[in-house]
């Protein structure tokens, strides 16, 4: 996929809220607040300014709707874990989130995790949500930039020992030098042709007889 153009639609916080379906798969990305959600957005779409990004972790706390090539969605959602905030305040994330999640919007999840970090007990709650509201997500390892090979395949060996994953199922990402970047649109590409193409199963329901 070749984003062409990319605009902000709207902030939410319920479901009221979200704008308009557009028929179409749309795909949200979440995780912690410094594992640098906006700056991948920014990049993916470069745009430097796409996506609000800021020095203090944790300042997305709405869901942020943007529109890219008027066919889908990128979903921003509130980052957590790491944000010095009220615990009510983080209860309110939470619920912002979940919200999200229960819907009935067609979605896909990118889970984005810090390569340089063994996941935390958030990321796995959200691992945890994402499969108890049985929504299809993809992980993708943040900051690839900052290690070196032997660096990151040591670290790998410490993540599975939390997650199971093969490398072929996952994506790596560098905001910094946008690593990672084509693979991500030809999998943005991908994903909404095999939704295009998608035909519900059909089950035939025979009549029963019930006798008294």
């Amino acid at each position: 996929m070749e984003i062409k153009k990319s605009d902000f639609v709207k902030s939410a916080v319920f479901e009221a809220d979200y704008p308009e379906p557009i028929n179409n798969l749309e795909f949200a990305f979440v995780g912690r607040s410094n594992v640098g959600k906006s700056s991948l957005i920014n990049s993916l779409t470069n745009r430097k300014k796409m996506a609000r990004t800021s020095k203090t972790p944790g300042r997305t706390q709405l869901i942020n709707y943007f529109i890219i090539n008027d066919e889908t969605y990128l979903v921003d959602l509130p980052g957590y874990g790491f944000a010095k905030v009220p615990k009510a305040v983080k209860q309110a994330w939470g619920n912002t989130m979940e919200r999200y999640l229960a819907s009935k919007r067609s979605k896909l999840v990118f889970v984005l995790l810090d390569i340089r970090r063994v996941p935390s007990g958030e990321d796995l709650e959200m691992l945890e949500w994402l499969d108890y509201y049985d929504v299809p997500y993809k992980i993708i390892f943040t900051k690839v930039d900052k290690m070196s090979n032997n660096e990151k395949f040591k670290q790998l060996k410490d993540i599975r020992k939390k997650i199971e994953f093969k490398n072929s199922d996952v994506l790596f990402y560098s905001a910094l030098s946008h690593k990672g970047r084509e693979e991500l649109a030809e999998y943005l590409d991908e994903a909404l042709e095999e939704y295009k193409n998608y035909t519900p199963p059909v089950i035939d329901q025979e009549d029963e007889n019930i006798e008294d």
